[in-house]
């Protein structure tokens, strides 16, 4: 969290950041982590329409590879990379893309998980005036030191200061 002063002691909490607060190799450990439930992992696993019994019956997931349920793999992606908005892109233009997504291990029922980032890469955006383009690389890691997916993620974001002009860019609302 970071915090902005808004007035005499009156303070504005700010998340997410702006294309200068992006520097290629910053590395962010994301807090908190999550632990996954049961429900969690039924729920969404149908409501996506997967309907591989690996993901929710106990019975069939005994008799497989891993003796157990698996975690979609699916809801792993979009724990991880929400565990990154906060600090990352709460304030993004726009999200660009996933790339280079890679399932290292398995995730099961009970699983706590956490989040780290490393900034590859900023520029600034050719075609628009003002927003600059962010990519990260973000690792999800079991609490037990496991590492469970790695995953590219491109994003637009506002700059504060636009290229070529003496005074600060669109910032966010208060």
């Amino acid at each position: 969290m970071s915090l902005r002063r808004i007035g005499d002691n009156e303070y504005a909490e700010e998340h997410g950041g702006d294309y200068e607060d992006f520097e290629p190799g910053m590395v962010i450990r994301h807090w908190p982590g999550r632990t996954l439930s049961e429900a969690d992992n039924t729920w969404l696993t149908l409501l996506t329409m997967n309907q591989h019994p690996l993901h929710f019956d106990q019975h069939y997931a005994a008799g497989a590879e891993y003796g157990r349920v698996l975690v979609n793999s699916g809801i792993t992606l979009c724990l991880v990379g929400g565990m990154t908005v906060q600090a990352l892109s709460a304030r993004a233009v726009a999200n660009l893309g996933w790339d280079r997504v890679r399932l290292k291990d398995p995730v099961f029922v009970g699983d706590t998980l956490y989040a780290t980032s490393r900034i590859l890469d900023r520029r600034l955006s050719r075609s628009r005036p003002g927003q600059g383009i962010i990519t990260v690389e973000t690792t999800g890691t079991k609490a037990t030191g496991e590492t469970v997916i790695v995953f590219e993620r491109t994003f637009l974001v506002r700059c504060r200061v636009l290229p070529g002009v003496d005074h600060p860019g669109p910032g966010p609302a208060v």
